[in-house]
Formats: structure tokens, sequence, C-alpha cells
């Protein structure tokens, strides 16, 4: 029998409890910031009908969802002709009917319209749960990732714009982490533009080819566009907006200019006024503003204020959060005119640029404050009692299970940086008493048996 190298899949991680202690650091603060702005949670199955995915992403998305072959009799339903002749898609359908969610958000527009008669409008929800894409690894990109979004639902009111924006700047406040920049867009306005140019039976080409700018470049997005039947006279009307010049009211002013008499870019560009002169107003901690004609956010659903949160300019890597408006997601299941607005943190990437900017507290503990020492028979269950009594008072501390050498369960300590080691042994238990070691200065101590919790208690406030 051959022996299996142990592997994980590309795009997936394995954590330690000391990347674990840090992880739980970030959600913890996502979490209470989350609480602070009103948001209750949510939890969604991991995988969903491939229908309720299928459709909501745009091409490009839907080409990264993952499926769940089917099982058992049902995989015999697979379409072998639909193979045969080459429709890889139909064939595809045949043999899945369900898929790993691939975002946070069409999970809650299933969820709402589907428990819409006991909700209460407007639905504010956080989410923290892994999302899956079939993607090609990379730094900062993961097949498996966790996902924090928080979106309110039922209520089309640009306080909500403004109330994300504000939370980002919470949370990144709390994080210490500074020269974080939101670019800002607006759907109306990119359907303005493409209206300008001349493509506007094209708007989804269009949109999804401009949101690569920033990864291709603007020769690259021209080439694209060409590829997919764009005249070059769009492509010239185009650039000037690829190169805009300024401060966010600047730019904005220039786009405004530009797109004079176009009805549809006209609420696009009312509505980020608004919400910039309240951002102005409340003041922002660590956040800056930009206005980004070529943000398009490629989701298929956003019809309005998009927005996506980029780096200190230091760090090389995409970006770590976004969101927007959609005002027509749960159409699609049922729920007409329930508008919802979305933001999301992209977790794993946050931590990357945290532990980039060593801005994880060096404290977060990941181990026991005390270790007893087995010195075997009734001294063992004599330490283990007084162990459950310590663990009683909330102090973690831990049990070694076997009475080895104590130079063994001394390294143990040491390797698993416990900061205090017990010891109840023969003379110990003869004299009434306890040694505490401690395992970074080396000193000991000797205290009476009665006094184990006020002193246990007093050294695991100094750790």
């Amino acid at each position: 029998m051959s022996v299996i190298k142990p592997n994980i899949p590309r795009g997936t991680r394995d954590f330690s409890a000391n990347i674990l202690a840090k992880r739980n650091y970030l959600k913890d603060n996502l979490i209470t910031i989350f609480e602070t702005f009103g948001f209750q949670p949510l939890e969604t199955p991991s995988f969903e009908r491939l229908e309720t995915l299928l459709g909501k992403y745009g091409e490009e998305g839907d080409r990264l969802i993952f499926k769940i072959l089917n099982s058992g009799e049902k995989i015999k339903q697979g379409d072998i002709k639909a193979l045969e002749s080459g429709d890889i898609q139909k064939f595809s359908k045949s043999i899945s009917q369900k898929a790993l969610r691939y975002d946070l958000t069409v999970p809650l527009a299933r969820y709402v319209s589907q428990n819409q008669n006991g909700i209460k409008f407007p639905f504010r929800r956080y989410q923290i749960q892994n999302v899956w894409r079939a993607d090609r690894p990379q730094n900062g990109r993961f097949r498996e990732f966790l996902q924090c979004d928080a979106d309110v639902v039922g209520e089309p009111s640009l306080w909500q714009e403004v109330e994300g924006i504000l939370l980002y700047d919470r949370v990144f406040s709390n994080l210490n982490l500074k020269g974080v920049k939101i670019k800002i867009n607006h759907r109306k306005i990119l359907a303005g533009i493409a209206e300008l140019i001349g493509v506007k039976s094209q708007l989804i080409d269009f949109t999804v080819a401009l949101d690569k700018l920033t990864k291709i470049g603007e020769k690259g997005v021209i080439n694209e566009l060409l590829e997919k039947g764009f005249e070059q006279k769009a492509i010239d009307r185009l650039k000037p907006f690829l190169s805009l010049n300024g401060d966010f009211k600047s730019q904005l002013s220039q786009v405004e200019s530009a797109l004079s008499g176009i009805d549809i870019s006209n609420q696009g560009i009312d509505e980020l006024k608004f919400v910039y002169k309240q951002l102005v107003e409340k003041s922002l901690d660590v956040l800056s503003l930009d206005f980004d004609s070529s943000l398009a956010r490629g989701l298929n659903y956003y019809t309005g204020l998009i927005l996506e949160v980029i780096p200190p300019k230091d760090i090389r890597m995409g970006s770590i959060g976004g969101g927007g408006r959609y005002d027509n997601l749960t159409n699609l299941f049922g729920l007409k005119n329930t508008s919802g607005f979305g933001i999301s943190f992209g977790f794993d990437r946050i931590f990357l640029v945290l532990e980039q900017l060593n801005l994880f507290p060096e404290a977060l503990q990941n181990h026991s404050n005390f270790l007893f020492l087995n010195f075997g028979g009734k001294y063992a269950e004599f330490s283990f009692k007084k162990l459950s009594e310590i663990r009683d008072r909330q102090i973690s501390c831990e049990f070694y299970p076997k009475d080895v050498k104590l130079k063994k369960q001394m390294n143990y300590a040491d390797q698993r940086s416990i900061p205090f080691v017990i010891m109840i042994g023969p003379e110990e238990i003869k004299n009434d008493i306890f040694m505490v070691k401690d395992m970074k200065t080396g000193d000991q101590s000797k205290h009476s048996i009665s006094s184990i919790i006020t002193i246990v208690e007093k050294l695991s406030q100094s750790v």
C-alpha cells in the first residue's frame, strides 16, 4: 500500500494557534464595531442551490463558482449527449445542482426574500463566514477565504452609504491601520459615460473591462474593449475619463461637466455629492476618499454608489474591501422594491496587511497561563484537584499528563510559552505549600496551599 504525501489543495491554508490568536483578535474587532453600529449576526449554509448563485455575478464570476458534483443515483442523470456535443455548460448543470457560496450578498438576498414575513425592515445584518472561488491562487488571493459583510436591506436612504464608510473608518482606526484609501464611483455615472461614448447597449462588457484598469492598465483595458467589438472612436471618447486629475470634488466636477445633458448620470453625481459632504463634515479618522471614474465593481447586481478599499501605498496587494448599493437583487427571488447597501471586509488580506505592518498586539495569548507538574500517584490527584478549582475561576491552566522527569515537563512549558509552572510534590505536600516558577526569569517562590487561588489570580493578571 502506497503512502500518500500529506498536502492541502492550492489556495487553502491551515491555521496554527498563533495565527488563530491574531485572526480572533481581528474578528473580535470587527464584531464589536458591527454591533456598535446596530448590525445583528446571520449565518447561511456553506452551499446553495446552483440556480441561486448563477447569473448574479456576471460571466466571469459564474466561472469561478465551485460546483458540487451530484451524489448517489443523481449522478446517472448526467447529460452525456451534451458532453459529446461539446456543450460543457449544459453537461455541468446536469451533474450538479448545488455549489459553494461565492459571496455573502446573494445568500443574504435569498434569505431576506425567503423570510420576508418574519423580518423587521430595514434589516441590518453582519455575517462572517467562509466563501469559495475557483480562482488562481496568488498573494492575498485564496480559493477559500473569510468574508465579513455588513448590509442594510429595505432602505434606499443615502445615510446607509455614509454609515458604511464611517464603519470602515472606525474599524481601521481601532486597528491603527493608517493610510487606507476608499475609491468611490457610481454605476449611473458609468451608465452615463457609456451613453456618451455610444456603447449604451454594451454596458456590461464596458464595466467588466473597465474594472480591470488597476490590474492590466489602460492599454490592457483598451485591447479588451477592441476585442469585444468596441469602435476606436468610442475608446477615444473614453480616454479622458481614465486620466482625471485633482481631488474628489475637482474630479467629480470634471465628470459632471463632461456628462452634462445625460440624465442618467445626474442622480449618481448628486448622490456622491451628498455622501461626500456628510463624510467631510463628520471628519474621517484614518481614511481618505478618492473619486475614481474607472471603478466599476464587475458584479452585475450593483446599481448605485460603489466603493473599493485600497491598502496603504507601501503594501503591494489588491483591494481589502468593497461594496455598494444594489436595488434589484431581491427581485430575482420574488421580493420587489427592496433596496440594499452593503460593505465587505477582505478579512484575509487585512490580516496580511496587519502582519506586514506589525500591527498585531504582541501580548495576544494563545497558551495556558499555568502548567501543573505531574509528580504521580496521590500528588497528581491533589494537583489536579487544585487545577480544577483554578479553572472554575476562568483561568487557563493545564496538567502535564504523565509523571516523567521534571526536566521534560519544564521543557514542555518553555516550548509552549507557558509563563508559570506550579509544583506540588512530596516535599510541598509535607509542608502544606506549593511552588511557583516564573519561566521567563527563572525565579521560584513558595506559598501556602490555602493561598493558591489568591496567588494564581494575582499572577494571571500580570500575564
